[in-house]
Parts: C-alpha cells; sequence; structure tokens
C-alpha cells in the first residue's frame, strides 16, 4: 500500500493539515496508519477520494454530521442523500429569501402617513392533550393581552396562570407604541416574581424543587402595533401575504446548538435534549426578548405551546392558518391537528386577525 504523509496527502488532496486532523478527531477521515511513538499520520493512496468527497461537502455546506452518514454510503445511495440535502437547501434558502423580503418591509421606515384604523379579533383555546393528566398551560386573549405559557415542574400549572395574570392588568391600560415596551417590561419582572414566589411551596424538605417555572409569549396590542415579550420556548407566527413567519426565537439546549452549527433541524426533532430550556421564568433570571411589531391590516398573528410546535411543522401550521375563516375555527383546527398526531403534551393556542376597523 502506497503510503503518503500528511502534508503530501494534504497537498493532493487540497486540504489543509489542520482540516485532515479535524477530520480524524470526528471520524470521518482516519489516516491508515499513526506512528505509535511520533502520533505522525500517514494516508493511503487510496483514501484521496474520499477526502475530495469530503472537501467538496463542506464546500457545499454540508453539516459534519451529515457528511459522516455520506461517507459511509455506497455510491448511489450517497448520490441520493447529497441530492435530498441539496433540496433541502434550495427550499431552505426559498423560506430565507422570503424571510428576508419580510424583514425588510418590517424595518423599512414609512415614509406614508397611514390613517387607517385597525383592530384585533381573536380566539383562545386550550387542552390537557392525549397523554398527560393534568394541563400545565394558560393562554389569554383580552381586549389587548394575548399570551400563552407553558408551566414545567411539580408546580407548573399555578405557575403558568400566574405568568399570565400579571400581565393581564394590560388590558385596561391605556397604551402607546412608545411607552408600552416599558410598561411590558414592569409586567414581565411582576410575572417573573410570581413564578418565584410559587417555587418554596413546591419545593419538599431538603429536595430541589424540579425545576418549577414557566414560559411565556405575549403582545401587547397598542391600536397600531403590537409588543412583544418571550421567553422559552413556546412561539410566536405571523401568517402575512400567504407565508408562516416566526417572530421568536426558542430558548432551548438544542436550538443553541443548531446556532452553533452543532446540530440540524431535523436531529434537533428527535434529540434527548429537545425540552430543555436555556431560559424560563423562575427558572433563569436572563431578560426576555422584548421588541415591537409592525402590523398590516390582514395579517394573522398565532402565539402557541410546544405542544403544537413539536408535532405539527410549520408547513401544517401555515395550511391550517390560512384556511381557517376566523381565529376561533383556527385554534381549534390547531389543536385538533397536535391531537391528531397523538396530543403527547399539553396543546395552547391564541390566534390573533388584525383587521380594518369597522367605520362609524
Amino acid at each position: 500500500m502506497d503510503m503518503l504523509t500528511i502534508g503530501a496527502f494534504a497537498k493532493a488532496s487540497r486540504l489543509s493539515p489542520k482540516a485532515l486532523r479535524l477530520y480524524d478527531e470526528l471520524e470521518l477521515l482516519r489516516p491508515a496508519r499513526v506512528d505509535p511513538e511520533t502520533g505522525y499520520r500517514y494516508y493511503a493512496a487510496e483514501q484521496l477520494g474520499q477526502a475530495r468527497l469530503v472537501a467538496w461537502l463542506r464546500r457545499l455546506g454540508m453539516p459534519l454530521a451529515r457528511i459522516r452518514r455520506v461517507c459511509a454510503l455506497e455510491p448511489e445511495p450517497a448520490a441520493r442523500e447529497i441530492g435530498a440535502y441539496w433540496a433541502e437547501v434550495e427550499a431552505e434558502t426559498a423560506a430565507r429569501r422570503d424571510l428576508a423580503a419580510f424583514l425588510v418591509d418590517q424595518l423599512s421606515p414609512s415614509l406614508r402617513k397611514d390613517t387607517t384604523m385597525l383592530e384585533l379579533r381573536c380566539s383562545a383555546l386550550s387542552d390537557t392533550g392525549l397523554v398527560r393528566e393534568a394541563n400545565q398551560d394558560s393562554v389569554h386573549a383580552g381586549a389587548r393581552v394575548l399570551a400563552v405559557a407553558d408551566g414545567c415542574g411539580p408546580g407548573g400549572a399555578p405557575a403558568s396562570t400566574a405568568a399570565v395574570r400579571a400581565l393581564t392588568f394590560l388590558d385596561d391600560e391605556p397604551l402607546s407604541a412608545g411607552g408600552v415596551l416599558n410598561l411590558l417590561e414592569d409586567a414581565v419582572e411582576g410575572a417573573a416574581r410570581a413564578v418565584a414566589d410559587l417555587v418554596p411551596r413546591y419545593t419538599t424538605a431538603g429536595a430541589p424543587d424540579g425545576g418549577t417555572g414557566s414560559t411565556l409569549t405575549a403582545m401587547v396590542w397598542t391600536g397600531s402595533q403590537l409588543a412583544l415579550v418571550h421567553i422559552g420556548d413556546s412561539r410566536a407566527y405571523v401568517l402575512r401575504d400567504g407565508g408562516l413567519f416566526r417572530i421568536t426565537h426558542d430558548h432551548t439546549v438544542v436550538q443553541s446548538m443548531i446556532d452553533e452549527g452543532r446540530l440540524t433541524p431535523e436531529e434537533a426533532a428527535t434529540h434527548p435534549q429537545r425540552a430543555i430550556l436555556l431560559k424560563a421564568l423562575g427558572i433563569d433570571t436572563s431578560a426576555p426578548d422584548l421588541r415591537l411589531q409592525d402590523v398590516r391590516a390582514g395579517d394573522r398573528y398565532l402565539l402557541c405551546s410546544d405542544g403544537l410546535s413539536a408535532v405539527v411543522p410549520d408547513e401544517g401550521i401555515e395550511r391550517l392558518l390560512a384556511s381557517a375563516p376566523d381565529p376561533d375555527a383556527a385554534v381549534r383546527a390547531l389543536i385538533g391537528a397536535a391531537n391528531d398526531a397523538g396530543g403527547p403534551d399539553n396543546v395552547s393556542c391564541v390566534v390573533a386577525d388584525v383587521a380594518e376597523a369597522a367605520r362609524a
């Protein structure tokens, strides 16, 4: 067997020695022999084909975990896997293009004065699901406040209830776009205190409380904008111009791994740590996400617990939101879909339509 030093093999394969050492550690491309005394790596000339394949797949942007799968396949299945990956890239690129257009529209300053009066028409529904014995979710759809909270731990149900109740006073507050974020920030601090106050009640002597806390995803209507607050893995979406856009970012272990490129969204769906939160009321003191959301007549907003998003893919959510005639029909259809998928968790939804106000 012809053997090449790591330097010669790097030059022939057009991979750097540093990359070859990394691929060795990741078991993507193991050297044919390692000198037991010096640790120096030697490669067989027959490995050049695999080395070039790894380099090409990296240029495609394929994650290392998926490259490992491709390299383990025979040529024809490997070709199918690469084709499937590229189809996913094209679909994701199209979705990112739509999201970019949405963000450009969202962030562009408006040069026209829009005097159209808008109003919210909303509905909320929560369901225990088909597996859990109790419902630890809470929802609210009031005159101004829309909220979903998903409790966790032994005091999950009262924690989610306390989180939502801490915001509902804003239904009766006179709000302006300029001051709503300050009011909402104060309200969320109150929600965090309310949840934290519950922890001792659900802690047995000498034992931890098991992580009593709650997610919170809420929006407050000013009459022209929606103020958004988010912590945890409940979600907010907007259906606009026929496209569905997620406007929150999950505060979870697997989402952080996706952000770092260590995990694909497909791998995250079955990861054993997919339910572990990095941020939640009562569990973490980090500040929640807080911002203003511009709205348009015709927008349809969805707030939901992970009992929906974990079992119904975004494509299904988009289809159900787009086809429902009104918010009440939408929340019923979404919860029905979650239960049709097995209903493994409590599921809660708030749907709100932005519509032109009826003129007197």
